[in-house]
């Protein structure tokens, strides 16, 4: 795969291979952001691809206990494989890594697979994640990075994912909506404060979702709902990638999936005639009929005495 050979390299921020047997299981390997309780700690992971992708979105898991994410389970990211919805074929792994860091510092509001431990615990755990080795990938997590210095200069894939990692907005499941948490906040400005939530872009939502997505096309219908309402607040004209710096493989992968959203028209009405109009045709028919057929009896019967009395004289 192209991105295994992009990612081969491991840098100070993260690293991640696909299994030498399963093409489809990644491991990565992540720094926690500095200024936060995370700093000091390296942490790794699981990574599953779907057949689909990058049309579908991975399934993102934590190994390493973090205080953040529960480990040995599928966590709910918007890039992560809860909500296609928002998820884009333009996204890469490299951005997944990326917006895994960003996101680590903000709180989990009851999100799946989200934990909100105290500032000390995840400070231990930071330090204990050093000492964890991977005994699928047999990966060490002190050499699986390079080591942090302070004048490293970002490569330009780097800087790309960056700024899709910035636009990228996280959803929380939870029991009361709330509004998505940027990444570029999180990063900023560390532990992010609980948002309130966004009464009408839930209330347009939920009035037009669908309960059950049984269909492809329910499913396509839905997408283009969420994506007509996302256009109507401000931060979703930052949302969306440049399209000029996509490859064409990643152009035609858009417009297949714009094509699969359009919505379906409904059908035309059928017209149906009042049931008192086919009564009043059917009795007419059969009065027609009776009277052609006594009509029919009756000359039979006057030909018959006629030819009857001819013979008689």
């Amino acid at each position: 795969m192209k991105e295994a050979q992009e990612l081969k390299d491991p840098t100070e921020q993260y690293h991640a291979q696909p299994l030498e047997d399963n093409l489809f299981e990644w491991h990565f390997t992540v720094r926690g952001p500095p200024d936060s309780d995370f700093d000091g700690g390296v942490y790794h992971g699981r990574i599953v691809l779907p057949p689909e992708y990058p049309m579908k979105p991975p399934s993102i898991i934590l190994l390493t206990q973090n205080g953040r994410f529960e480990v040995g389970k599928k966590i709910c990211l918007s890039i992560s494989g809860h909500h296609p919805e928002t998820w884009q074929p333009s996204w890469s792994i490299r951005t997944a890594l990326l917006a895994i860091i960003g996101f680590m510092p903000t709180k989990g509001e009851g999100a799946i697979g989200s934990l909100d431990y105290t500032p000390e615990e995840r400070k231990a755990l930071a330090k204990k994640s050093q000492d964890f080795n991977c005994e699928t990938c047999g990966s060490n997590v002190k050499l699986a990075l390079l080591p942090s210095t302070t004048a490293s200069i970002p490569s330009q894939a780097d800087k790309e994912a960056k700024e899709l990692a910035k636009r990228i907005n996280f959803k929380a499941e939870t029991n009361s909506a709330a509004a998505p948490v940027p990444i570029a906040a999180a990063a900023e400005s560390g532990p992010a404060p609980i948002p309130e939530p966004n009464i009408n872009q839930d209330t347009s939502v939920s009035q037009h979702a669908p309960t059950t997505q049984t269909t492809p096309e329910v499913e396509g219908a839905t997408e283009t709902i969420a994506d007509s309402t996302r256009t109507t607040t401000p931060e979703s004209s930052q949302s969306r990638p440049n399209s000029t710096s996509l490859s064409p493989r990643q152009r035609r992968a858009q417009q297949q999936l714009q094509q699969a959203r359009r919505p379906i028209s409904p059908p035309y009405p059928q017209v149906h005639r009042p049931a008192t109009a086919n009564h009043i045709a059917s009795t007419v028919l059969i009065v027609v009929l009776t009277l052609a057929l006594a009509a029919l009896i009756f000359r039979r019967i006057y030909m018959a005495n006629e030819y009857r009395f001819d013979y008689e004289l």
